[in-house]
């Protein structure tokens, strides 16, 4: 096992000029250590490690809630299809996070830290060809935490997905499901 580069980032809470296309490029082709601490540095590195060895890299990012994990994946999903000069029509990571809005229903709820915090882990694996152009990407999540179905702590609430089926209970499609406001199912959602 061998451990790479590890940088420490903090989520500003506010859209910075830092992650763009001229961002990108500068990154691109740099050794690690010649510009200034990026996750575009440690996604180029990565890029060249599996290019040079023609081997499967992999990239961790960790985080408490809030601290931005979703978005540094999105960063460094974009970094590989740019550099790697896959068709502009792929978006790979529009593509691979498009399932979000379902995932985070299910798997996120609100805590006293975040509005819409993820209760579960996300595992992207994305896919080169021979030319080192992506051509695929896959997600699963894993760990989501059960706990939280039958209790909450004081301020933090239940999985969307409960509050959005109560929202819709008036539904004609979902008048089987017999639901009541979400105040009124005090013992679930809290």
């Amino acid at each position: 096992l061998v451990v790479g580069i590890i940088l420490v980032a903090i989520n500003p809470y506010k859209e910075l000029p830092i992650y763009g296309d001229a961002i990108i490029h500068a990154y691109s082709g740099q050794n690690m250590g010649d510009m200034d601490p990026h996750i575009f540095a440690v996604a180029e590195e990565a890029y060249k490690q599996m290019a040079r060895n023609n081997k499967n890299q992999s990239i961790i990012v960790s985080g408490e809630s809030g601290a931005g994990k979703t978005v540094s994946a999105r960063y460094t999903m974009r970094y590989f299809a740019t550099v790697s000069k896959s068709s502009s029509n792929a978006h790979v990571e529009d593509k691979v996070l498009a399932s979000n809005p379902i995932t985070e229903a299910v798997g996120n709820a609100k805590t006293t830290r975040n509005d819409n915090s993820s209760r579960f882990g996300k595992y992207t694996e994305i896919s080169f060809d021979q030319n080192y152009q992506i051509i695929g990407a896959n997600m699963r999540t894993y760990l989501l935490e059960k706990s939280r179905v039958v209790f909450q702590s004081e301020n933090e609430r239940n999985y969307h997905i409960f509050y959005q089926l109560c929202a819709s209970a008036m539904q004609p499609e979902y008048e089987h499901l017999k639901l009541g406001r979400s105040q009124e199912n005090n013992l679930l959602f809290t």
